[in-house]
């Protein structure tokens, strides 16, 4: 922003009465940052802020809020740099100086006195811009009580410069029932703390691709895309890797789309799959499209909840009347609290039967372990020359949906009364 050529030109302006050189307005840095970085402009302003906000740029107007105004306000570049001495003297507090610093009272004193000096000599445009620099940057690096920065709260927080944060008796009565909470929370044991977090690096270790080769290569570097073929989403046979990581939680077993295919084989020997049809049903709606909102909550209404459902599942009465009430008015939530119940119940119980099950041990055994690469430079330097598209995400998409369409009408009850009718036509 400071090229002599490409950057912003610095003109003098006048605030008050006072010509002040090397000044720049607000709608030009915005301007500069709008052809630049390409951005749009509320993005543009909030890079402005950040700005101001890290001590780059200072207004020559405004102290107290460090923001960046599309407007005809002064700004100039931050080019001080200030020790904690000369902090002190800004706080011009002298008597708790003399006592926090009394071994270095007299420099202080000296130096303050050589600064009203120099000050005095100056004229008016320096002191002038030499105060708002001052006031600036110590605003930035020692913020006063009640100042909004945008390093502690965030852009959003200092986009309308008009409003002031004003707590009200909600909010300190919502802080009090907090705290008390964390008062009562019950806590752990830093070897107990511990323990967990070794349990949890051990287990992870041979599954860090930072601390374990990838087998049979890294795709990133051999240009080799057998990796990523070799763990596609529905692959027929994953590897042993993969298989090992849905016994370390409940949570990864359903994160991978094989590994949840293949609990769901699991639960239909077992004659036991609503659970984890209704928490994909939920999971579709959480992340879903909202148009189709009402629509999936009837059908899950009617499919999972309602009494005499084809796959009715069986949580507590509490939970089921506040999912049945909150479904009259639908939204993206509001089976959180049956998903919850019914993923705890799968997590205690079917996970870990799943897991002594012969449908994961064959699993395990049909798993492969694939051999790594040694690829030579002249192999190297061939695949990265036939290094080819991966697929769109879209595609992927799309056939998940197919799959997803595919398993549903799997899914769907037979009407035993409407296929005996037919049959008895047939006759």
């Amino acid at each position: 922003m400071q090229d002599p050529k490409s950057g912003l030109k610095g003109t003098e302006q006048k605030l008050s009465v006072t010509t002040i050189p090397h000044v720049i307005t607000g709608e030009d840095i915005i301007a500069w940052l709008l052809n630049k970085m390409k951005v749009t402009q509320e993005e543009a302003q909030a890079c402005g802020t950040m700005l101001v906000a890290y001590g780059y740029v200072y207004p020559l107007q405004n102290h107290r809020k460090l923001l960046m105004c599309n407007d005809g306000s002064l700004y100039r570049f931050q080019t001080w740099v200030a020790e904690d001495c000369d902090y002190a003297i800004y706080l011009e507090h002298y008597n708790h100086l003399n006592q926090w610093l009394n071994h270095q009272w007299d420099f202080i004193v000296m130096q303050a006195t050589e600064q009203y000096k120099a000050g005095k000599e100056r004229q008016k445009p320096d002191r002038v811009v030499l105060d708002c620099q001052e006031r600036a940057y110590w605003i930035v690096n020692r913020p006063p009580r009640g100042t909004h920065s945008a390093v502690d709260y965030g852009v959003d927080r200092l986009m309308d410069q008009n409003t002031e944060e004003k707590i009200s008796f909600d909010q300190y009565r919502r802080m009090n029932i907090f705290y008390q909470q964390a008062i009562m929370r019950s806590k752990v044991k830093s070897s107990v703390s511990l323990g967990a977090l070794v349990k949890y690096v051990s287990s992870y270790r041979n599954h860090d691709p930072f601390l374990t080769p990838c087998l049979p290569s890294n795709p990133w570097i051999t240009d080799s895309d057998t990796f990523w073929t070799l763990n596609t989403r529905r692959v027929d046979v994953p590897t042993k890797m993969r298989v090992e990581r849905w016994s370390f939680s409940f949570f990864e077993l359903l994160s991978d789309q094989r590994g949840r295919d293949d609990f769901k084989s699991f639960l239909k020997k077992e004659f036991s799959g609503e659970n984890l049809a209704f928490w994909e049903a939920a999971e579709e709606m959480k992340w879903g499209a909202a148009s189709s909102m009402s629509t999936k909550a009837a059908a899950i209404f009617k499919t999972f909840l309602a009494p005499g459902a084809p796959r009715w599942i069986n949580i507590d009465g509490r939970t089921m009347g506040l999912t049945v009430k909150g479904l009259e008015h639908p939204h993206r939530y509001v089976l959180d609290g049956a998903q919850t119940h019914v993923f705890l119940l799968m997590k205690k119980d079917t996970f870990f039967r799943y897991l002594k099950s012969p449908v994961y041990k064959e699993m395990q055994k049909k798993a492969m372990n694939p051999d790594l690469h040694n690829f030579s430079e002249s192999q190297l330097q061939q695949n990265a020359r036939s290094r080819s598209l991966g697929v769109h995400p879209i595609v992927l998409w799309t056939q998940d949906e197919e799959e997803r369409a595919k398993a549903a009408i799997a899914a769907t009850p037979v009407d035993v009364k409407a296929m005996m009718s037919k049959i008895d036509r047939k006759k």
